[in-house]
């Protein structure tokens, strides 16, 4: 997947690259700013026009969309108080899908016939065709309230035949992919340094929580809607859309 623009961001300046196997990005946190801010507003996450084209359905481009602001604000509240109205954040996150890559749905239900179908001769998980894989681009930021940009991020990453399950939709891939963007912003604006680097850590006990479907840790978590959580994993090894099993509306604004 291609690193893309949306000309969302208030400054593409001093962006360090970062060119991972599977992720590409270009970011910058500016830690020392961060010291002092204990309040964040997650805006809805947009989806640009150029990515809107690809897609067909618009609830598909919207479930994709909400996916990764409910990831960025279970993420943030590892260390931000998550409030509902921008007027009271200290800081606010403005998210843009600039591209997703179709899933083909036809090859993900051949893989998924495939894999199930091998499951019942050998236990061992069969990966999925390398082929008709779909990707994601994001760009998002975190300002001030005077509009100062703390947080930048231009990301891409595609899926994989090895780790990503096959799902028969037009945006499964971007729905699988949608959560990782949110977890290497939020991480980012968490520590205050690139996501990209050192080991994974333990998830903390409400990311966890949240994760499996529970309440989130703040309330204006909730306009997200609550992940599928273990439900949603079930269904993605069968390839089912990810549309059967969230059912959450989109936050106004979307």
């Amino acid at each position: 997947m291609p690193l893309e623009r949306a000309n969302s961001l208030t400054s593409y300046d001093s962006l360090t690259s970062n060119n991972g196997r599977l992720t590409k990005a270009n970011y910058r946190v500016a830690s020392t700013d961060l010291v002092s801010t204990k309040t964040i507003y997650i805006e809805p996450t947009k989806v640009s026009g150029g990515a809107a084209l690809s897609i067909k359905k618009s609830s598909d481009q919207a479930l994709v969309a909400n996916v990764i602001s409910r990831a960025l604000c279970l993420g943030v509240s590892d260390r931000f108080v998550v409030v509902e109205r921008k007027e009271d954040a200290d800081l606010v996150v403005n998210a843009t899908i600039t591209r997703i890559a179709p899933t083909n749905a036809t090859v993900a239900a051949l893989s998924t016939a495939t894999s199930l179908g091998a499951n019942f001769v050998v236990p061992v998980p069969v990966p999925r065709l390398p082929m008709g894989l779909g990707g994601l681009s994001v760009e998002a930021e975190a300002t001030t309230r005077e509009g100062k940009q703390v947080g930048a991020m231009v990301w891409a990453k595609g899926a994989n035949f090895v780790t990503t399950s096959a799902r028969v939709s037009q945006i499964g891939d971007a729905y699988s992919l949608a959560a990782s963007f949110g977890s290497d912003f939020s991480k980012m604006l968490v520590t205050g340094k690139t996501p990209f680097k050192g080991l994974p850590k333990i998830p903390s006990g409400q990311r966890i929580k949240s994760g499996l479907g529970g309440k989130p840790k703040y309330p204006a978590c909730e306009k997200f809607g609550r992940s599928p959580g273990l439900v949603d994993f079930a269904a993605s090894q069968v390839g089912m859309p990810p549309s059967w099993t969230d059912k959450q509306r989109p936050a106004q604004g979307q």
